[in-house]
């Protein structure tokens, strides 16, 4: 593994100037099989101020949280983003003989990520802030690197087991069941039907194995991610929100469950909240509110009194 930082890139034309997210600190980590990944940071003159690493959902490239990025970071937060493998500027781009499921994101993607953050930032904490996907893989990361991990953030984020979906329970095993086999057929995701986006078939059949038994057996793994989950006795803040189809709040609940040492905060957004947009995605929209409560919760070890 080989990592390097390239500090604040800077326009490579006259006429074409980067974007703001391209123009961040970046830190690149290139893995033995090749595959590279770029770290944007947004970084606290303090070293010992508490660094988050935000971690995408599925087919979401990191940019997408630059929002939030920037809220957390004016709270006085270090702040870095990574895109999950063949997402965004990870490198190779997702094509359909990649092989790699939640076994190579967790147990080779994860730590090389967050020993370079870990070496970015040697004196700050580290948490966690995963949507959907980033926010399972976060959890489950945690449990078997408790000493990597202060706390976790997760929005969006629950457990896909089938009868966790309460009233809409057969609609999601039929449709995630359809998604798993088509993955595997094809080998790979190519978006459409509740995953828009194009998504590696090895991770798309372990999230449909999860779903049908309701447990983490990412295939190849020797870990038991279940009992680890059981064990995990770090600070959760798990965010559900109130329009969420996806995700409904019954999803995050059923995974907070499984947290039984963890100590849990949870908060479900609705009407009272502040927070205008109240939906798997479009929350993003209003980083400036669930940002600043996550940076309390952080900070302070609570959310505002608004948001309890």
């Amino acid at each position: 593994m080989s990592v390097s930082s390239t500090g604040h890139n800077t326009s490579d034309g006259a006429t074409r100037r980067p974007s703001e997210f391209a123009t961040l600190e970046a830190i690149r980590v290139t893995l033995d099989d090749n595959v590279t990944f770029v770290i944007r940071v947004l970084a606290q003159e303090d070293p010992t101020a508490p660094v988050v690493l935000i971690l995408p959902a599925m087919a979401l490239k990191a940019k997408f949280y630059l929002p939030l990025a920037k809220t957390l970071h004016a709270a006085g937060l270090s702040v870095a983003t990574c895109d999950l493998r063949a997402q965004g500027e990870s490198l190779p781009s997702l094509h359909p003989r990649s092989k790699f499921g939640y076994r190579e994101l967790l147990e080779v993607d994860f730590p090389a990520v967050v020993k370079a953050v870990r070496a970015r930032f040697s004196q700050a904490p580290l948490y966690l802030f995963g949507h959907s996907l980033g926010g399972q893989l976060s959890v489950l990361y945690a449990s078997s690197a408790r000493d990597d991990v202060t706390g976790i953030c997760i929005i969006g984020a629950g457990s896909v087991y089938w009868k966790a979906f309460g009233p809409k329970r057969w609609e999601a095993l039929w449709k995630i069941q359809t998604i798993g086999l088509v993955a595997r057929i094809r080998g790979y995701w190519p978006g459409g039907m509740v995953i828009g986006g194009a998504m590696a078939g090895g991770v798309m059949t372990d999230w449909a194995r999860h779903s049908r038994t309701g447990r983490y057996q990412p295939r190849g793994t020797k870990r038991n991610y279940d009992r680890m989950l059981r064990e995990l006795d770090v600070p959760v803040l798990a965010i559900s929100l109130e329009h969420d189809v996806l995700v409904p709040s019954s999803n995050v609940d059923f995974l907070c469950a499984r947290l039984s040492a963890a100590k849990v905060t949870r908060w479900h957004v609705d009407g009272r909240s502040g927070v205008k947009h109240r939906d798997h995605f479009e929350w993003i929209r209003d980083s400036r509110v669930i940002g600043s409560a996550a940076a309390s919760w952080i900070i302070h070890g609570h959310l505002p009194p608004a948001s309890s």
